[in-house]
């Protein structure tokens, strides 16, 4: 058993001082990764920063009408939230999609976004992980690597994101806030997670010692029809191998408006842009969607033995639009 010590906070700027105070303590919300590193010893804190009871788990409409989601806000209350289920539909997909009800309940926003990778290299801290241990090398490229990367990876690590509800924060343009010991900040998701490179324990652009405070989400009419399906190797609790956040605006019978994010594929939710490229102005029809899921696995590297996702992702954007294109309900 690892001692650590524990400190909850009631306020944004006390967690804030006691981090910049303490570099070896985390932050914890729920706690459902956190907890689980620290028992195989991935995560060492020496302190643990409880921000439950931070005053940031309410839901509210902004004046350009999208939502403003504070960071403990849990993942159930995310899901059930009447306006997320109205104007973010495959938000709340995603979200339920994720973990069991229990998880949900305690998981939160924030917390989630800052998950880690599921890779069992990483996980088991006999093994080499670049990760864990910058320099130390990338054993899933040679060894087991059927749900890791096809896009943005490199030689220096292949590991996926594992967040569902991030894929759909993606689609949708969401911008995640925080607060550092210089003040407050924003970074738009595309920015937020950083690219692998050879740097990949270098996960997010967020400062350090910064506190995620909320995640925006812009006003998006073709929010309003969207899907998120995820795909995994058993229908109970898992994380996904392959899954998809999808939008669609079709006016008649032509593309005006799409959205498109992909999860399990990337070490970050990854967002489908050259796939959107391809459908605005397009017939909305089979030979559309498929040409637009071509544009976008054009850049996939698969690994010997991950190559069906490449396949996975190209029925899933077919299947995914023209279900939205006919109007079909989950």
């Amino acid at each position: 058993m690892r001692e650590f010590r524990y400190r909850r906070v009631s306020d944004v700027a006390t967690a804030v001082a006691v981090l910049d105070a303490e570099p070896h303590a985390r932050f914890l919300g729920g706690g459902t990764n956190l907890v689980d590193l620290m028992k195989t010893g991935v995560e060492r804190p020496a302190l643990l920063i409880d921000v439950r009871e931070l005053p940031l788990d309410r839901i509210e409409s902004t004046e350009d009408g999208g939502l403003r989601i504070g960071a403990t806000v849990t993942n159930s209350d995310l899901a059930a939230h009447p306006e997320v289920r109205r104007r973010y539909p495959a938000l709340t997909q995603a979200v339920l999609a994720g973990a069991s009800g229990q998880l949900r309940n305690m998981a939160t926003v924030g917390g989630n976004l800052l998950q880690r990778t599921r890779c069992g290299y990483f996980a088991d801290v006999t093994k080499p992980c670049n990760k864990r241990v910058p320099g130390s090398g990338c054993p899933a490229v040679e060894g087991e690597h059927h749900n890791h990367a096809i896009l943005g990876a490199s030689g220096h690590c292949v590991a996926v994101h594992p967040s569902d509800m991030g894929v759909a924060l993606t689609a949708f343009d969401a911008a995640v806030s925080y607060e550092s010991a210089d003040g407050p900040g924003e970074l738009p998701l595309a920015q937020f997670y950083l690219p692998v490179g050879d740097t990949p324990h270098l996960e997010t652009a967020l400062p350090p010692g910064a506190l995620i405070t909320g995640v925006t989400l812009p006003a998006a009419p073709v929010a309003a029809r969207s899907r998120y399906r995820k795909v995994r190797e058993r229908a109970s609790y898992a994380f996904a191998i392959g899954s998809i956040a999808a939008a669609l605006d079709v006016r008649d019978g032509v593309v005006r408006d799409a959205r498109l994010a992909f999860g399990a594929v990337a070490s970050r939710p990854w967002r489908a842009r050259a796939a959107e490229e391809v459908l605005v102005g397009a017939p909305a029809d089979a030979t559309t969607f498929a040409a637009a899921a071509d544009a976008e696995l054009a850049a996939a590297k698969p690994l010997p033995r991950n190559g069906y996702k490449v396949t996975l992702m190209h029925n899933l954007v077919v299947s995914e639009l023209t279900a939205l294109a006919e109007g079909v309900a989950r």
